[in-house]
């Protein structure tokens, strides 16, 4: 399937563009306030467009990190920086206005000669902006800059915060009215996680119906999180592409592991995670490990079994696919399962639907009296074990979170009730309640003292 993509979410949208290493990444993170974007001294670390919101005098506006632009890239179309090159003229096609930066150190080159060209045909407002000016001494620097033909430079350092005020200024001033374009909805955050390799920027661009995400054969090519918004059905969302994670000790280039760690930490600001597998290769260890880090971060969890067009036609029956992933790893066989093809689209008809019944038992209220009839019936199929040879008693539930949702059950000797135990009423409750794909947390607690009409309700506790 193809979803339509709305990048800009109704929100005016600023593309920062440059040759490699020019500092683009730390002036987009100091502008978003966050580090959003890798930074490092190799050249290239940026390759896909990264988005992150940003606000400025009253302003709200997208910044969107694109690679670094190089001249030579046309020659061959095939090459990673032709792509590159292609993500960046994108780029400033879908913004409002652009943020042109050069490298104060290294002067202008003919690669920023090309770049002022292209520019000046796109019709975009551009601000042009010389970073590494880190003391008013190297402000002469700039002379150099205005042999491309520019009226007017912003010296800034991106490292230090020198000169940003007035970028912010200039960059409010190129946005368009404010009554030209509505306030935008952040949407439902799925993380698209997994192994280096098993298609996940490929299957964000089949969503998207358009190549966001640089995708090739070589594994590691996705470095950074990469936030795109889009809507299905009338519904927003946003989808974060993220490095691939391997197991630390195969996680040679430092690079490569601050990427996975950032895939990592983007659990933590997504509300789903999509893992995505090797339909060919089924889940092995490394993704087993990637969905309980989900599960352990409290998000809702689907897996898609990418490169199902791959599955030898004699093995591409999704029941049993589904059956032997459940026998070698039963402690995710109650994580839904779609068996998909990014390349031809496959199985991903479901994806969105299924996505909403996830969202829908993440954010679930669970009414406590429906709640308490389901305990009980759980206590009456199997009673608790007993705690020091006296009956466990569970009195009463009552949901105390959402996204997850979280069940506080008070019991007679809270911490006597076995981890099995607990695992037979969680998935009880689950099931009752239809909690598909997320993680419901069950906390037992001491029955609170209770006096009056407190107790006498209270004595009717359940019990087996």
């Amino acid at each position: 399937m193809a979803a339509r993509e709305e990048p800009a979410a109704g929100v005016p949208v600023v593309a920062i563009v440059g040759r490699p290493n020019a500092g683009k990444s730390t002036l987009f993170n100091r502008l978003v306030r966050a580090r959003r974007a890798i930074v490092d001294d190799v050249p290239g670390v940026t390759r896909d467009r990264i988005v992150a919101p940003a606000e400025h005098a009253g302003r709200r506006f997208l910044c969107v990190d694109t690679g670094g632009f190089a001249t030579g890239a046309r020659r061959d179309a095939s090459t990673l920086a032709a792509r590159v090159r292609e993500q960046t003229l994108r780029a400033v096609a879908e913004a409002e206005c652009v943020l042109c930066v050069f490298d104060a150190q290294a002067g202008l080159i003919p690669e920023d000669r090309e770049l002022v060209r292209l520019l000046g045909r796109s019709g975009k407002p551009v601000a042009f902006v010389v970073n590494k000016v880190d003391t008013p001494a190297r402000e002469r620097l700039l002379a150099d800059f205005y042999a491309a033909g520019i009226d007017r430079l912003l010296p800034v350092s991106a490292a230090h915060g020198r000169g940003l005020e007035a970028l912010r200024d200039a960059i409010v001033a190129m946005l368009p009215p404010l009554g030209s374009a509505a306030a935008g909805t952040p949407g439902t955050r799925l993380a698209i996680v997994g192994r280096p390799n098993v298609g996940k920027s490929s299957l964000l661009n089949r969503l998207l119906g358009d190549e966001r995400a640089i995708v090739t054969a070589e594994p590691g090519t996705t470095r950074d999180a990469i936030d795109t918004p889009l809507a299905v059905g009338g519904r927003p969302y946003v989808l974060i592409d993220t490095a691939g994670i391997r197991r630390r000790a195969r996680t040679r280039e430092p690079l490569e592991r601050h990427g996975a760690v950032r895939a990592i930490g983007t659990l933590a600001r997504a509300d789903l995670a999509l893992v995505v597998l090797d339909a060919t290769e089924g889940m092995t260890d490394q993704d087993a490990r990637i969905a309980a880090r989900a599960r352990a971060a409290g998000r809702g969890a689907i897996l898609l079994a990418n490169k199902w067009d791959a599955v030898p036609a004699e093995r591409r029956d999704a029941t049993t696919f589904r059956r032997a992933l459940a026998e070698l790893r039963p402690a995710f066989a109650d994580l839904p399962l779609l068996c998909v093809s990014a390349r031809t689209g496959e199985g991903l008809g479901e994806l969105f639907r299924l996505v909403a019944r996830v969202e829908r038992a993440y954010d679930a209220v669970l009414p406590t009296a429906e709640l308490n009839r389901a305990l009980q019936a759980a206590v009456e199929a199997q009673a608790p074990p007993g705690v020091g040879g006296r009956p466990a008693r569970l009195f009463y539930a009552t949901q105390t979170g959402r996204r997850p949702p979280e069940v506080t059950v008070f019991a007679s000797a809270p911490e006597g009730v076995p981890t099995s135990y607990a695992r037979y009423l969680t998935a009880r409750i689950a099931r009752t309640f239809e909690l598909v794909g997320v993680p419901l947390r069950l906390v037992f607690r001491a029955r609170p003292r209770a006096t009056g009409v407190r107790r006498s309700r209270q004595r009717r506790a359940f019990r087996k």
